[in-house]
């Protein structure tokens, strides 16, 4: 919900409405293990296991983290951080903190940074000399990684999405396009190849609002393009507000308004990200088990569904195992994450 503050004695009365958003669930993820001799069948389950089982569901793992994890990062919008400068300094991860504070992100300790090995280690070398708690200085000379610092907890992860930007970064403006409150697309001129589903971008001095108050703060509101944008249509996200309680800007590009696009040209950027829990949602569904197979039967693990089938090729005497998930994924409130581009 989001209202406007009135001023004065007389009342201005604001519907109620609720804003939701659709998750679906579209992504069916697997792994198949199968030529299982009745030989291997009869080893014991822990053998078993750690020959067959953990290696299919380590790469399964895996997978559907680097999709749900691109995914969302596509989705945000705000990014802090120099393009192609991987962060050797505390003052990134102050900015990408200042920029939850910024969207209203809840000040407690579920706030999350995901950084590849190589920033990880950078952080590690900035902060080898400056104060840390006993604990954290355990981690960063034994297991040489942050495991707490700026208000986030730090997570060493190599599968962070990296993002490479369209052909056309320059040159980019708006054509004679009046925007209105509620837009999400706007017509562009300048660009001669579709710019990419991701790419964070602003307009020439559109500047962000805090989502209360409504006063202007001193960055460029950032905006990420969206699906189905092309050399004259951008799609982009968030929808622009110049007033009223979605207000998110402090006024709306002029009709020719400069775009100017992160980082260069054909080119890719590591993209860490800064998050609150709240800012993405993830569920899996029970997928149903076919009848007459050797064996069929649902796990749940760690609150997610996997559907695990097995076959018997009674000719041959072997086994064929499937393991199944269907999920879904979403940046239901991408305000509450930042990227940290490097």
């Amino acid at each position: 919900m989001k209202y406007t503050v009135r001023t004065g004695k007389t009342m201005d009365v604001q519907d109620a409405t609720e804003t939701s958003v659709t998750l679906s669930l579209a992504t069916q993820k697997g792994v198949d293990m199968g030529q299982f001799s009745s030989a291997d069948m009869a080893l014991k389950i822990d053998d078993f296991s750690k020959r067959f089982i953990e290696p299919a569901m380590a790469v399964l793992a895996s997978d559907i983290e680097y999709t749900v994890l691109s995914g969302v990062t596509k989705q945000v919008y705000n990014l802090v951080g120099t393009a192609g400068t991987v962060p050797n300094s505390m003052s990134v991860f102050g900015n990408a903190r200042a920029r939850l504070n910024q969207y209203l992100a809840p000040k407690d300790r579920n706030r999350n940074v995901q950084i590849s090995s190589v920033t990880m280690a950078s952080m590690v070398d900035v902060y080898k000399g400056l104060f840390a708690p006993g604990e954290n200085i355990g981690d960063q000379y034994l297991e040489g990684l942050v495991s707490r610092n700026s208000g986030l907890n730090w997570y060493e992860n190599d599968r962070v999405y990296s993002h490479t930007n369209g052909t056309d970064h320059s040159g980019i403006t708006l054509d004679n396009d009046t925007l209105v409150n509620g837009d999400t697309s706007c017509t562009i001129t300048g660009c001669s190849s579709a710019p990419t589903e991701g790419t964070v971008f602003t307009f020439a001095n559109v500047y962000a609002v805090h989502p209360e108050t409504k006063q202007a703060y001193t960055h460029l509101q950032q905006f990420v393009v969206g699906s189905g944008s092309t050399t004259t249509n951008l799609v982009f996200s968030p929808a622009i507000y110049s007033s009223g309680a979605n207000q998110n800007v402090n006024a709306m590009p002029s009709t020719t308004a400069a775009l100017t696009f992160h980082g260069s040209a054909s080119t890719s950027y590591e993209q860490g990200l800064a998050y609150h829990k709240d800012a993405f949602a993830f569920v899996t569904a029970d997928l149903p088990l076919p009848r007459g197979m050797h064996d069929a039967y649902r796990v749940q693990k760690d609150g997610i569904s996997m559907r695990v089938v097995s076959g018997y090729d009674m000719v041959n005497d072997i086994f064929a195992t499937r393991v199944d998930v269907l999920f879904g994924y979403l940046a239901t409130r991408p305000e509450l994450a930042c990227r940290i581009s490097s």
